[in-house]
């Protein structure tokens, strides 16, 4: 059997497990196409990124597992799983990747929401009398 590659990403509150095997460029998402499980092009468009930008779009299978966060975080959680897998296949490319910002892990969480506000920042319009 041919050699497999895993990795995890996160982005968010969105985890990625994700499985890099050689093949024809078949990207599943949670058993599912990667084009029906993101139905935004644009999602699905992120998720392809690190495989477009080092030119290995066709030679490897992806299969990853997303759980938590919304639809972005997880496509940003699987773009990063795979940049990982990438550099595990081939270290050269860890310089390409990291100047293109796929290994970056985006620390930006949601701010919390506060008492006596109406969200994070937020306030209730003040009033003098």
């Amino acid at each position: 059997m041919a050699e497999q590659y895993y990795s995890t990403g996160r982005r968010k509150t969105s985890v990625a497990r994700v499985r890099l095997s050689p093949g024809s460029g078949t990207i599943t998402v949670n058993k599912q196409p990667v084009s029906e499980y993101f139905r935004r092009q644009t999602l699905g468009l992120i998720v392809r990124q690190p495989l477009e930008y080092v030119g290995m779009l066709d030679k490897y299978d992806v299969a990853a597992n997303v759980d938590g966060g919304g639809w972005s975080g997880q496509a940003g959680a699987v773009k990063m799983a795979i940049a990982r897998c990438l550099v595990k296949i081939d270290e050269r490319l860890k310089k390409q990747l990291r100047d293109g910002g796929f290994l970056t892990r985006d620390s930006r969480e949601v701010e919390r929401k506060k008492p006596g506000q109406k969200k994070a920042r937020k306030r209730f319009q003040f009033s003098k009398r």
